[in-house]
């Protein structure tokens, strides 16, 4: 049986699932961003048992295929913002995405405007600024070496870019006492 589970962004998603599955007395055949499959099948009690729980730590199972579909576009986009490689890469999301779900990219864009009333190019843009945050708190790189690894063609577009969606530019952002960093689930 496989479950759909919303807000899983991270590896560490992945193990908090996987023990809680365990304290559940379930296997979970594999567990991936988004889904856990579990053998052998659940009967409607330990499903309502596995919602409570994953619902307690931030997660929820989803019930409709449009939601799935949704989330699915979330997790292909965090996982290449987030862990993939966007250095010298100057990805296309939209092949991409339609590429990985085998779905018209108009299709999916109208879908996720209509649940998330942001569209998926804002959400890239969102999710790339928090990964820009990361990447500047931590200090080791410069702004270049940040837009060089963000897939940015110049940073003077990411300066641009990250101050159109934050309110300040990188440099008082790197400046500033307090780091104004959010959850990726949370964008």
């Amino acid at each position: 049986m496989i479950l759909h589970i919303k807000n899983m962004v991270c590896d560490r998603c992945i193990m908090v699932v996987r023990q809680q599955f365990i304290s559940l007395g379930l296997t979970a055949e594999t567990i991936v961003l988004g889904q856990a499959t579990i053998h052998p099948d659940i009967d409607t009690e330990q499903l309502n048992q596995i919602g409570a729980v994953l619902k307690v730590l931030g997660f929820e199972l989803i019930d409709s295929e449009k939601d799935r579909l949704i989330e699915r576009i979330k997790n292909l986009v965090i996982e290449k913002v987030h862990y993939g490689d966007l250095t010298n890469t100057h990805i296309n999301f939209s092949n991409y995405l339609s590429d990985k779900l085998n779905k018209e990219y108009t299709y999916l864009s109208r879908a996720f405007s209509d649940a998330e009333d942001i569209t998926i190019e804002k959400f890239i843009i969102q999710q790339k600024i928090e990964k820009v945050k990361e990447l500047l708190s931590y200090g080791e790189l410069n702004l270049n070496e940040v837009a060089f690894k963000m897939g940015y063609s110049s940073s003077a577009h990411l300066s641009a870019q990250f101050k159109q969606t934050t309110g300040m530019t990188p440099s008082q952002f790197k400046a500033s006492a307090s780091v104004d960093r959010k959850s990726i689930n949370k964008i």
